[in-house]
Order: C-alpha cells, then sequence, then structure tokens
C-alpha cells in the first residue's frame, strides 16, 4: 500500500540571489526545505536581492551578512548545501600552506564553502549541489582546468564523490540559451554515494546528470586521469603545459581520480520560445518601446563593426566584432540574459523584439522571470527598480535545470518518484512573513497571461480523458504548466486501455468539457495523500505526472465511455471538427 511520502532533506542556500536553487528544489519534491540560507551584494548598501528573498519566503533562516563573516556554528546542520557560487581565481600560493594551503585565503567565496564544509567535520551534508559558468572547466587560460582541478581536489579531500555536467537550457526545452556547469557531490557513507560502482557507468548511464539530461558521448573524447598533490601543487602544477583542459563537459571524480567525456544532449520534448514567454503588447509600459530616432542607435551596437584603437602601450590595432541578429528571433530560445539587460540606453547585448504591431521594444522584467523560469512577478518589490530586477534575473539561474536535477537525487536517495505541490511556474505569496501592505504602494495588476510550450500535436498518438471532481476543478484552471492527475483506485480502473500506448492526457471538466491538452511524461501507482494535503487515503492509485502543452480554441463536450469517467482514444478524434 502506497504511503503519503515523509521524507525531508533540510537545504542551506549559500549565494542565494533571489531564491533560484530554492524554487527549482521546491518544484521538484516536497521533501526539500530550505532552513537556512545566506544573500549579500558587496560593494553596494541596498540589497536588492535579499529584500526580494525575504519578501517571497520570509525572514527566517535568511542572513544578509557578508559569507566571510559568518561562523560556521551559526549555520544549523543540513543535508544538501547548494549556491551558484561567483568564478573567480582559484589559485593558492604555498605560503598560505597552514592547512593544505586554503585557510586564510580570502575574497575567493569558493573557500568559504570549503571552510563551511571543513568545520562543520562529521556534521558536513551528505549532498553538495553548486553552479557556475560553463568556461570554469577551461580556466585560466595559461593554466587550463586547474581551477576546476582544485575544486574537485578540495572537495575529494573532504570525502566527497563528485559529478559534473555543462547544461544548456535550451537544449533541454527551456527557454533560454545558457550554458552553466552544475555540480553534485555525495559524501563518503552517503546513500548516493554507495551506488556510484563504476565510474563510466555512471557517468554515461546511471547518474543524476545521465538520466536527467539525455546525451549522446563524443567518439574519441574520454579522459582518465588522476589529480595529484597538496592542493598548493595542484594549483602550482595542474596541466601546466597543456593547450587544452583535460575536463569533458560531462564526468566524475572519486579519490581525486577522474572519467570525463564531451556529450552531445539528446532531448525530444516539447520546447519554450523567447516568443512562448512574451506578455501581451499592449500591457507593456510605454518606456520600454524604441523610438524610431534611437532605432538607428541600436542597429549600430547590433551590427558589425570595425574600429580603429590605440593600446595602453601606444600601439594601433584594429577591433571588429559581427554582426547581432536585431531584432531577437521570438521562435527560438532567447540568448543568454546578463546583468546590464535593464535601462533604455543602446546596447548589443541587450534583448530587442519586433512586436505584432511592427515596432520595437525591450523585455519587461516578467519576461526575463519567464525566460529562468521563475514564478511570474518574482522580482516585483516597491524598492526595487526595473533596471535592478533586470540585474537580478541576469544574475539568476534557469530553474528549470535545477528542478530536473532534484527530482534525479530525490529518485537516487529514496527510490521514489518526488512529489511537488510548488511547481516553479507557481505565483508565490507576496509576503509571506513581512508587512502585509508591502505591495499596497503597486497599483497597476499584476500579469498573469499563459505561458507556451513549442510542440508539435501527433493526431495518431493514444490520448486518456479522465474526469475531473468539482473540488479539483480549480487545480487545473490555474494555468500552472506541471500537474498531477490521479485516477480512481487501481482495481477500478479499466483494463481496457493500454498504459504503455498513452501519450496525452486531456482533463475532463463537468459543464465544461475538454481543452487543455497535456503530455503524460510519467505513469506510475501512487496515491491521493501524496497529491492532496488535506487526504489520508493512501489506497494505491495510477498518478499521472502531466506537462501543459496546448488548448482547443474552445472546450468541447464529449462523451466518456469507459466507467463514464474515461475515454480512450486518439488525439486526432478531438482535435476533427
Amino acid at each position: 500500500m502506497a504511503k503519503k511520502q515523509i521524507h525531508e532533506i533540510k537545504v542551506a542556500e549559500l549565494f542565494a540571489g533571489v531564491g533560484g536553487f530554492r524554487i527549482g528544489l521546491e518544484g521538484a519534491s516536497d521533501a526539500y526545505k530550505t532552513i537556512w540560507n545566506n544573500q549579500w551584494e558587496p560593494s553596494t548598501k541596498h540589497q536588492d536581492a535579499s529584500l526580494v528573498y525575504r519578501a517571497r519566503f520570509g525572514r527566517e533562516g535568511h542572513v544578509n551578512e557578508d559569507i566571510n563573516l559568518v561562523k560556521t556554528e551559526s549555520i544549523p546542520n543540513h543535508d544538501l548545501l547548494v549556491g551558484g557560487f561567483p568564478c573567480q581565481d582559484y589559485s593558492v600560493a604555498a605560503s598560505l600552506s597552514r592547512s593544505g594551503g586554503i585557510e586564510g585565503k580570502k575574497g575567493v567565496l569558493w573557500w568559504q564553502i570549503y571552510r563551511i564544509l571543513n568545520e562543520k567535520g562529521e556534521n558536513r551534508p551528505d549532498y553538495v549541489f553548486f553552479e557556475n559558468v560553463d568556461r570554469l572547466l577551461g580556466s585560466p587560460a595559461k593554466q587550463r582546468g586547474r581551477d576546476f582541478a582544485i575544486i574537485l581536489a578540495s572537495l575529494s579531500d573532504l570525502g566527497y564523490t563528485v559529478e559534473w555536467r555543462v547544461i544548456n537550457a535550451a537544449d533541454y526545452g527551456m527557454p533560454q540559451r545558457r550554458r552553466r556547469t552544475y555540480i553534485v557531490g555525495y559524501k563518503d557513507g552517503s546513500v548516493v554515494n554507495s551506488k556510484v560502482e563504476d565510474l563510466k557507468k555512471w557517468v554515461l548511464y546511471d547518474g543524476v546528470f545521465a538520466k536527467g539530461f539525455p546525451f549522446q558521448p563524443k567518439d574519441k573524447t574520454e579522459s582518465i586521469f588522476s589529480i595529484d598533490g597538496k592542493i598548493p601543487e595542484v594549483s602550482e602544477n595542474f596541466n601546466k603545459t597543456g593547450k587544452d583542459s583535460p575536463f569533458g563537459n560531462a564526468g566524475i571524480m572519486r579519490n581525486r581520480h577522474v572519467y570525463s567525456v564531451d556529450t552531445s544532449p539528446l532531448y525530444e520534448g516539447p520546447t519554450m520560445t523567447l516568443g512562448g514567454n512574451l506578455i501581451d503588447e499592449e500591457l507593456v509600459p510605454e518606456d520600454f518601446f524604441i523610438s524610431d530616432e534611437d532605432l538607428k542607435k541600436w542597429e549600430y551596437e547590433k551590427g558589425s563593426k570595425k574600429i580603429k584603437r590605440v593600446s595602453k602601450e601606444g600601439f594601433e590595432y584594429m577591433f571588429s566584432e559581427g554582426a547581432m541578429t536585431f531584432p531577437d528571433s521570438i521562435d527560438a530560445p532567447s540568448r543568454t540574459i546578463i546583468t546590464g539587460e535593464g535601462g533604455n540606453s543602446p546596447s548589443r547585448f541587450k534583448h530587442v523584439i519586433k512586436t505584432k504591431s511592427g515596432r520595437y521594444r525591450r523585455l519587461v522584467p516578467i519576461e526575463l522571470e519567464r525566460l529562468n523560469m521563475f514564478p511570474d512577478n518574482h522580482t516585483l518589490h516597491p524598492e526595487v527598480s526595473e533596471v535592478k530586477r533586470a540585474f537580478l534575473m541576469g544574475n539568476a539561474l534557469v530553474c528549470g535545470v535545477v528542478r530536473e536535477v532534484g527530482k534525479e537525487l530525490f529518485r537516487q536517495i529514496y527510490g521514489e518518484e518526488p512529489v511537488s505541490t510548488h511547481p516553479i511556474e507557481q505565483k508565490r505569496n507576496p509576503c509571506p512573513m513581512l508587512n502585509l501592505s508591502l505591495f499596497n504602494e503597486i497599483k497597476e495588476d499584476l500579469v498573469r497571461n499563459q505561458r507556451k510550450k513549442n510542440h508539435t500535436l501527433d493526431a495518431t498518438k493514444s490520448l486518456l480523458i479522465g474526469h475531473v471532481k468539482e473540488d479539483f476543478a480549480d487545480y487545473f484552471m490555474d494555468g500552472g504548466i506541471t500537474k498531477y492527475y490521479y485516477t480512481g483506485k487501481t482495481k477500478s480502473f479499466p483494463s481496457t486501455i493500454a498504459l504503455n500506448k498513452l501519450y496525452y492526457f486531456m482533463p475532463y471538466l463537468k459543464g465544461i468539457g475538454v481543452k487543455d491538452i497535456y503530455l503524460i511524461k510519467i505513469a506510475r501507482i501512487g496515491s491521493k495523500a501524496e497529491i492532496r494535503n488535506d487526504s489520508n487515503d493512501t489506497d494505491p492509485r495510477l498518478i499521472f505526472e502531466l506537462e501543459y502543452i496546448a488548448s482547443l480554441d474552445k472546450p468541447k463536450m464529449i462523451t466518456t465511455n469507459i466507467f463514464r469517467t474515461y475515454r480512450w482514444t486518439i488525439l486526432g478524434s478531438i482535435l476533427d471538427n
């Protein structure tokens, strides 16, 4: 008999920004509980990210203080440490080597992660999950791969097996071309660590990244080697004469032994585009539109150039750069959002789209949030400007990647399917533990129009239509992308329906009919109590995990002809008018 999931994974979040890790993990499973988080923006008095984080998630456990000054004993013990740490120079001088060359290294935030893990001792978390730029694997230019080798070696010395993967979110159906290095570590003695038997098999078939982000290994790109020496020696000598980094974009390290390979992504699901995340033109403030006069300046910035320049040493040289796509294509994922995305000054790197009316405009903050897969208006705050909202999204990660990693990590730990009642696109409570008048100054209506996914409907695929009870109807009408549908008890589910052939699902709402079309991502045995917090019903049922992809132009009444509850047909029978 299925039981309601009672698992809990306590999370501590470093360099929290506006909560991308938290949103992604909560979207993966209700088991993830962020109990402590730190966000500090140096060199500024106005802590915008901290303001947004507290407004969305509350003050409890939030620390807005320089991490260099945070004492490890003030951080509660936790199961998973996460963070998107800044990319810096990780080198370690031998003169610092009272503790492997690391103690005393200030200003480089990786060493603060190391400090916390080291000082936690036996209480250090079983799992770590970090994010950094993709160039981490090849930096610095004069000693390719040294920085990443230092990180891997230091984690190995703390007892972690570490796997990594460079992931472009757009390669897996997400709405932004954002390549980042994701790192997951498993402490000796942890559940997942005990599953890692063969390094190559783990990377290619069995690991968190292999299952969450399928790929094809590239021929003749395998690399097997060891990272030798104490940390200062790694810093000084690693790949000192090599031209290329030995690290492929997927790999694993255990006890300083490394296996890595380069990969090509494999993905055939629905995709999200820039255009699918735009709000209606009439909702866009006028100052986001570009005047005819300024349009020429934008065209210049986006165009190709050859400019004579003089170096500091007095040498004259020709600076050149190619043309950027202008305006940005709305039929593909967006380019990477950068911190300078905000403001109306012409720029080579800011996004500009052409609207249906023929006007050109910049992206509004809610669209930038959507491209990072945050909830709509997540950064909306009376004390945070629109320029700063864009800056915060330029610093953020794509929540969808974190969600998929979180799901696979949960499966590896518990051997069960994760359940989340907090999908990442869900609108959050704007002021859970703050002054209830926080948003009173904001008069305009908040935008809640639907995001869209690109998917070519296949009319020949099998479709399951299922009744939705009245008390669950609102759940299927709130505009969310990810949903669960539970059937009647398994003994009453019709044996005439071939589960292995099901592809699409449409909910039937009493008095309304069918309208929304979902992909069936997973069909499994579960219980009503998993999905409904107000239920103690643990009898086994079929659970369908769904992903919204399209809607009919208008609702269509149909007849459910199996137990008056279900209809098994093909999608074409519904699309045929």
